[in-house]
């Protein structure tokens, strides 16, 4: 690394020539306190320290390498690697290293923030939450599959009733992929369904032709329909902000016969592989031609991605008319229904992994 000499007053004695720690505090921007810390950690070692009375003097290229610590400080660079940088590393693997650091640090953050704005928007549930049986036991149906079973996520076990307005958005996530189905409700509130609960219920709801009322008060959640109601001890509601993570519109929307298009994810080449936690899975390559035409496997010339393939059949359902929205191999893959609000996303994997 090639510091810049800062231009300064002539002087013909060395010591003559050496900076008060003062003027480089100047200088530099960073304060006295700071730059005798430096010194003591051996990053920025004056060029001269009085035996008697322990002031420092520094020499005039060090003022370069101080404003030098003073930015890689202010955006938390580690003194480690401040030292290594002054010491004439690499700079490329240093800053992309941190840089790695700042980006996985603000991913953290936004994920904690947008839980706290969560808590902080919402009032408590105004509950109980009338929603039509049949309709609540399609959407459970819906995004059953999409719930998460990471013991390490507990948060994403259970399914998502967010209302607000005339509508209750139905969500579920694991991570990989992510499920919404809307349904007609009268009341805003907000509350999570242990899985185990929504597995008891959907048989109760599907044989109801009227409303299910759902209540969360004391820690239990409790769905009523028909005369009959099912409980659970209530989730504390973690569950990340979905709404956020709805796509922009992509650039390729391609409509598809739902029963054709499954067949042809059956039936197409696959190739085997492993997830991060050992499970194994099929990988299919959905290609996309210059005429539009969406394929399972070959070559496309506009576009190839990658997914799981009973990821994306269990998105299909049973809809017979579906619209795939692709923009890049690395961006999710978008599922919706037309004429209605509900959507799925999908992770791609590598179509060349």
């Amino acid at each position: 690394m090639t510091l810049e000499r800062v231009e300064g007053p002539e002087s013909s004695g060395v010591e003559d020539s050496l900076l008060p720690i003062g003027t480089v505090a100047r200088l530099s921007g960073l304060p006295v306190s700071a730059l005798r810390f430096y010194d003591g950690a051996g990053v920025l070692v004056p060029a001269s320290v009085d035996p008697r009375t322990g002031y420092r003097r520094y020499a005039l290229e060090q003022v370069t390498a101080a404003r030098l610590v003073a930015r890689l400080r202010r955006v938390g660079m580690p003194l480690d690697s401040v030292r290594a940088l002054l010491a004439g590393a690499d700079p490329g693997p240093v800053l992309d290293a941190h840089l790695a650091r700042l980006e996985d640090g603000l991913a953290a953050a936004r994920r904690e923030l947008s839980a706290v704005r969560a808590l902080l928007d919402r009032s408590e549930p105004a509950m109980p939450l009338s929603v039509p049986a049949a309709e609540l036991a399609a959407a459970l149906d819906a995004v059953r599959y999409a719930v998460g079973t990471d013991p390490a996520l507990p948060a994403l076990h259970g399914v998502l009733l967010d209302a607000s307005g005339d509508t209750v958005h139905v969500v579920a996530t694991d991570r990989y992929r992510l499920a919404v189905v809307a349904v007609a409700a009268g009341r805003a509130g907000r509350l999570v369904l242990p899985v185990g609960l929504v597995d008891e219920a959907r048989p109760l709801l599907a044989r109801v032709d009227g409303d299910a009322t759902i209540t969360g008060a004391d820690n239990t959640v409790e769905i009523a329909a028909g005369g009959r109601s099912v409980r659970a001890p209530a989730m504390p509601d973690e569950f990340p902000d979905w709404r956020r993570l709805e796509p922009a519109p992509a650039r390729h929307r391609v409509p598809v016969d739902g029963p054709a298009f499954r067949a042809a994810l059956a039936a197409g080449p696959a190739t085997r592989r492993s997830r991060d936690d050992g499970a194994d899975y099929d990988t299919v390559v959905l290609t996309l031609a210059a005429d539009g035409a969406l394929t399972v496997g070959g070559e496309g010339d506009v576009l190839r991605v990658g997914v799981n393939r009973d990821f994306l059949l269990d998105a299909l359902a049973d809809h017979a008319q579906l619209t795939l929205e692709l923009d890049e191999p690395i961006t999710p893959l978008a599922i919706r229904v037309p004429d209605r609000p509900d959507w799925s996303l999908l992770m791609p994997v590598r179509p060349d992994a």
